[in-house]
This record gives structure tokens, sequence and C-alpha cells, in this order.
């Protein structure tokens, strides 16, 4: 059975891989980009990279309502029990994994900051390996990121998809993110955490001729509420 994932905007994704249902960094009711809002998304697990109010905004309502589980870093998780009266939760740090019911998951490094909304501290800011299950498919969410050398070392068991940050300013840029794919090497390739505000507007089309002319990898991209499978 193929893995299926939807772009929402922004750096918000939702994975499908067989009966279970993963969102990365829900940000729906106040995203300019979203065609969905948070009250139409179910979903079992929710993953969050950082504490950041565009990458968390909609994660207690989604875990509240479902009964889902957030997934993140140890500081992120205590703040969400303790706040939002979310009950279910599954604290990790950089570089470890845990086994969930749609597979393994690893807590891979990332540079950048990680301030929750209330000023508390959000932990590391970090991204996300998936080596999933149903399907034996290994995916990459850098979450937000400057380039690192370890992105080689991330892409070294072999990756089905990358998922990274074009946006600039933020995080890295279209010309990092270049340098990034041939670190990681991965087949399949998607933009992330731009074209949401000005300040990160980037041309998608043109980062994508330039991932075909210079890495092997193939580049996806998407409109906000669109969907392909691997």
């Amino acid at each position: 059975m193929a893995t299926q994932l939807t772009w929402y905007g922004h750096a918000t994704w939702l994975v499908e891989s067989g009966c279970q249902r993963i969102v990365v960094d829900p940000f729906f009711d106040c995203n300019p980009s979203s065609p969905a809002k948070a009250k139409q998304i179910s979903a079992d697990f929710v993953l969050v990279t950082h504490g950041h109010f565009d990458h968390i905004a909609d994660a207690a309502e989604i875990a509240n309502r479902c009964g889902a589980t957030v997934v993140s870093n140890f500081e992120i998780c205590e703040w969400f029990s303790k706040k939002h009266g979310v009950k279910q939760t599954q604290p990790m740090n950089l570089g470890g994994m845990i086994d969930l019911p749609f597979g393994r998951v690893k807590s891979t490094i990332a540079h950048h900051s990680s301030e929750l909304p209330d000023g508390s501290y959000g932990g590391n800011p970090g991204g996300f390996l998936l080596m999933l299950r149903e399907t034996g498919q290994r995916i990459y969410f850098a979450g937000d990121t400057a380039l690192f050398l370890d992105m080689q070392l991330i892409g070294a068991g072999g990756l089905d998809l990358a998922v990274l940050p074009i946006g600039d300013r933020f995080t890295m840029g279209p010309d990092d993110s270049i340098a990034a794919i041939e670190l990681l090497k991965p087949k399949r390739v998607a933009p992330s955490h731009y074209n949401t505000w000005p300040p990160i507007a980037q041309n998608a089309t043109a980062w994508a001729a330039r991932v075909r002319s210079k890495t092997k990898s193939v580049p996806i991209v998407l409109e906000p509420g669109g969907t392909f499978a691997i």
C-alpha cells in the first residue's frame, strides 16, 4: 500500500500510512495558505518539530479532540500536558528513537530556535526521520533548520522522501536546500516552509528546475491541499 502525503501550506503535513494518520507541525486556523481548518483534520499522532507558534498552533486542539498522541521533545510534551491537558505524549530528545504503531521515529538535529508561544523554553528544535512499518519507506522531515553536514548521515540509510524548508530568512533557502539534497540523496524531495508570507516567498517551480538539473532527486511541488503518494 502506498504512503500518501498532503501539504497544507507552510510546514504542515499529513502522512497516511496504513490505517495511521500522522500530522506534522499542525498550523491550520491562522495559516493564510491552508485550505483546511483544524476541526476538519483527524489524526492518530501529532509530530511537533519545535515550539514556534506556526508549528504547534493547532496541536492541542487536534490531540484532545482526536485522542491523538503528541510526539515532540521532552519540554514541549510537558508543556502540552500541563498547559493544554494533552493526555497522551511521547517525549523524545535528539538522536533518540521510539517505536510507534506506524513504525519507528528518530529525533534528528536541526539548527534553529524553539521558544513556546507563552515564552516558555521549548527545548531543542529538531526534525524527524520516519521509518514506516507498512511500506518500509523512510521519510525525513527536516523541520526548520539551516544546512548542516550531518545531513549526510541522516541520508546514509536511504530516503524515499525528504521534506526541506526553502523559505530562506528563518531557515535554509533554495541555494542551501540544493546542497542539502546532495548530502541526503533522497529519491524524492518536497519543499516546505515557504510562500506563507512575503518574507519567505519563493518560486517553487524555479527551485524544482534546479533540483532536476543539479541533483538526482525528483522534486515534488504541490499547491496547499495537494496530495501525492510514494
